[in-house]
């Protein structure tokens, strides 16, 4: 987490950047707010503003969005009435401090905003075979793919790979491809000079060369526009990179992760996805099974969860009554581990027995998890099975009939190659060679649909 705090350093400010420094942060500071844009532009990054609520809190947000540089601002100050605070929050800050600070705020407030505490919760032997190689491979420059659902921690291991590398002591720094719009990515990843564009007063220092020596993250890859693709491409191959409106290359020292929710090959295939890009990001790819396909993470997770937002609201820390463990290890999770936390963190604030009870863990719209054993449903799935089996298929081939039995069981199993692999009684290898050769013959596979999995 790097804080950059805006305003004379009195002694109340002063304390304020010792607790913030307590908690974690890499703090710098300047004291105006065209020190502030000038820091910024100019490369050092920030993942946060501290800034004193007099000071010209929506000039400063309106001079960094001018420079296209996008980082949330706290306000903060000593005997700050209402209205002074509402102001702040009115003028952009997304957050106050009051002044003197308390130690406990300046953490909750810097942990809601960089969220860098994400500890690897690991107990299910298929996440362990994820670290494993995780481990082997984090000691070298190699670019890494890390692919999986959405929510299933891709982030965490991408910091996981850097703290574990010869960078760990250098920046990581971060960016969501999709989160940004186009006009304004090219800029955020590779700076720009002094009129690119109105509004483009000076240069301006992108992550490329803010993460010299260090990681850069490049999450959800996928929805990267094709023209910056080429010039990502370029800056892979060559590590060097071209500022918007520059006119010599700048070389720069980094290593590149990346992160897709979406099938790159089949991305490639679609004409949406450069092939040679895929080609020098997947060097190595780790793979993050969904939070069902680890069924051992999740009662470890959600006590993880349950003892930080105890911890985070300030009430006692209750265990996971018996009934509640079953609820969370029969549910399908499809929003994986970013949806087991949230009802982690509601199950916290509703319960108000001895313990969580199994009422308190609801869905965002406040239903209960789902009710389906996943039992019963490989049960109908496999009824479903046996009666297909028993159609009549006179005048067709056995292969054909086979193929027919395969993808109607696959059909009804949601596109899951795991369910539809145990009811038909054969490998999931040898139902992927299946699929595969049907495929490449012209024949219409079901793709696995939300909360089912490709195994």
């Amino acid at each position: 987490m790097r804080l950059l705090v805006v305003g004379r350093l009195n002694g109340q400010l002063s304390t304020a950047v010792k607790m913030a420094m307590s908690a974690g942060a890499k703090v710098s500071h300047v004291e105006t707010i065209e020190a502030a844009t000038h820091a910024l532009r100019a490369g050092q990054g920030a993942d946060l503003l501290m800034v004193e609520y007099q000071l010209d809190i929506a000039g400063l947000i309106a001079a960094n969005e001018a420079e296209r540089i996008r980082v949330p601002v706290v306000a903060c100050g000593v005997g700050a009435d209402a209205m002074g605070a509402a102001a702040a929050i009115k003028a952009g800050a997304k957050e106050f401090i009051p002044l003197p600070p308390d130690a406990e705020l300046i953490a909750a407030v810097l942990a809601a905003v960089a969220d860098d505490n994400r500890p690897m919760v690991v107990h299910d032997q298929a996440m362990k075979a994820v670290i494993a190689l995780a481990d082997q491979i984090a000691g070298s420059d190699a670019s890494i793919l890390i692919t999986g659902e959405s929510g299933s921690g891709k982030e965490v291991i991408a910091r996981y790979v850097h703290q574990k590398s010869r960078r760990a002591s250098k920046p990581f720094i971060s960016v969501n491809c999709a989160a940004i719009p186009e006009n304004l990515l090219e800029s955020e990843l590779f700076g720009h000079e002094k009129g690119a564009f109105t509004g483009a007063v000076a240069r301006r220092i992108g992550k490329f060369e803010e993460a010299n020596g260090g990681t850069l993250l490049l999450d959800e890859i996928s929805e990267m526009d094709a023209r910056l693709q080429a010039k990502l491409l370029r800056a892979i191959q060559e590590r060097e990179i071209d500022r918007v409106g520059g006119t010599k290359p700048v070389r720069v020292d980094i290593r590149i992760l990346a992160t897709s929710n979406r099938d790159l090959a089949q991305a490639v295939k679609d004409g949406t996805f450069r092939e040679d890009l895929l080609y020098r990001l997947n060097v190595v790819n780790l793979r993050l099974p969904p939070l069902r396909e680890r069924p051992g993470d999740v009662l470890a997770l959600a006590e993880f969860f349950v003892k930080k937002y105890a911890a985070a609201n300030g009430v006692p820390v209750r265990p996971l009554s018996a009934d509640a463990r079953r609820r969370l290890g029969i549910h399908r999770w499809p929003g994986n581990v970013r949806e087991l936390e949230n009802a982690m963190h509601r199950a916290v604030l509703l319960s108000v027995g001895p313990e969580i009870e199994e009422a308190a863990i609801r869905l965002p719209d406040g239903q209960p998890l789902s009710t389906v054993d996943p039992a019963a449903r490989t049960a109908h799935a496999a009824s479903f099975a046996a009666e297909s089996a028993s159609r009549g298929f006179v005048g067709q081939t056995v292969a054909s009939m086979e193929q027919q039995l395969i993808l109607d069981t696959l059909e009804h199993c949601l596109g899951n190659r795991t369910h539809a692999a145990n009811i038909l009684g054969i490998s999931i290898r040898t139902l992927r060679n299946k699929l595969k050769e049907y495929a490449e013959a012209g024949v219409s596979v079901p793709a696995p649909q939300m909360g089912a999995s490709a195994a």
